[in-house]
């Protein structure tokens, strides 16, 4: 059973029933599920997901003090601390994980602050681009179960999509990265006799390929451990294609595909001494037929480079269109 489900079910049990009758007065602002860091809350949890940080357990949200007070907050902290300590085999932990307390009663307020560096909204273009994705994706992850008040819900849908100007900013901040690493330089650093760090700029390139098809996607890229599982729902080729590059392996599927067929290639990968530079250019043309597809760029050339300033041109406010294009790598 994944975890959101053993959550849900824990709650369900032991919880859900006992906080109606008990904090009747309450419910008009309870928000209760889970979401937040963890991979349970991403859906990606299994069995080795289990050895720590890992527990049955959920979230009840409450807003500003005005509305629940500091006593009625520690009595319902107390009731989730004396909750079983133990449920489908997995057990409580008594010990808070790095970062602080990941379930029990949370302030809205500091939820919001952990994840975006602020306790209200909306944001402002500075404070989008400043957010890491990952903490993005923690604030509208998982499920809220009751949402009594709405101002949970009501904050996960707001930053569950970043505004465009801001996506354009990063998109063409990443694609000035991936070309800076990978289709320059990469090659340069291997005729400087450096392998070192050439692996290291083709990483970088994978890192910042990753960003740039997510954000085509409009999706928030997870903390690192969790990208290429993200990135292969929506971009399963591309993403062998990245780990290739990350590996030095040659072979696979091509990514030109059949216009039919969004979905299917089935081309052999070009297999020469040299075929990470060749993986680079084989990922970086597919992007820049996606930004094409979504007429993003005005570029005609297999320049990401030239391809990232065109986005940036297409940025509608005159502020964040005329600053440093790497602003969207704040995050």
């Amino acid at each position: 059973m994944k975890g959101l489900d053993i959550s849900r079910k824990y709650y369900e049990e032991f919880a859900a029933d006992a906080i109606r009758s008990e904090f009747s007065h309450l419910l008009p602002y309870l928000a209760i599920g889970l979401c937040g860091p963890g991979s349970e809350c991403l859906g990606y949890d299994d069995e080795i997901s289990k050895d720590h940080d890992f527990e049955p357990g959920f979230c009840i949200f409450i807003p500003d003090e005005d509305r629940v007070s500091r006593r009625d907050a520690f009595l319902l902290q107390r009731f989730y601390d004396k909750l079983p300590k133990e449920y489908e085999g997995l057990r409580r932990s008594l010990v808070a994980p790095a970062g602080g307390p990941r379930r029990g009663v949370i302030r809205t307020a500091d939820f919001l602050l952990a994840r975006t560096g602020t306790q209200t909204l909306p944001l402002s273009a500075e404070q989008w681009l400043r957010i890491p994705e990952q903490s993005l994706l923690e604030a509208v992850n998982g499920e809220i179960w009751f949402d009594g008040l709405g101002e949970m819900t009501a904050l996960r849908s707001y930053l569950s999509e970043m505004p465009e100007d801001i996506r354009l900013k990063k998109l063409a901040s990443y694609l000035l990265l991936a070309a800076q690493s990978g289709q320059y330089n990469y090659s340069r650093c291997l005729a400087h006799g450096e392998k070192g760090a050439a692996r290291l700029a083709a990483a970088e390139f994978v890192s910042s390929a990753t960003h740039v098809l997510m954000l085509l996607h409009g999706r928030y890229t997870p903390y690192y451990k969790w990208a290429f599982r993200a990135l292969r729902e929506c971009e399963p080729i591309a993403a062998d294609r990245l780990e290739e590059i990350l590996e030095g392996d040659a072979g696979g599927a091509s990514l030109e595909r059949p216009a039919e067929d969004p979905s299917s290639g089935s081309d052999a990968a070009d297999t020469s001494p040299d075929n990470t530079a060749n993986l680079i250019e084989e990922v970086s043309s597919y992007i820049i037929s996606l930004l094409q597809e979504q007429s993003l760029t005005k570029a005609t050339c297999g320049d990401l480079e030239k391809h990232a300033y065109s986005v940036n041109d297409r940025i509608e406010d005159g502020f964040l269109r005329n600053s440093d294009i790497f602003a969207g790598l704040n995050g």
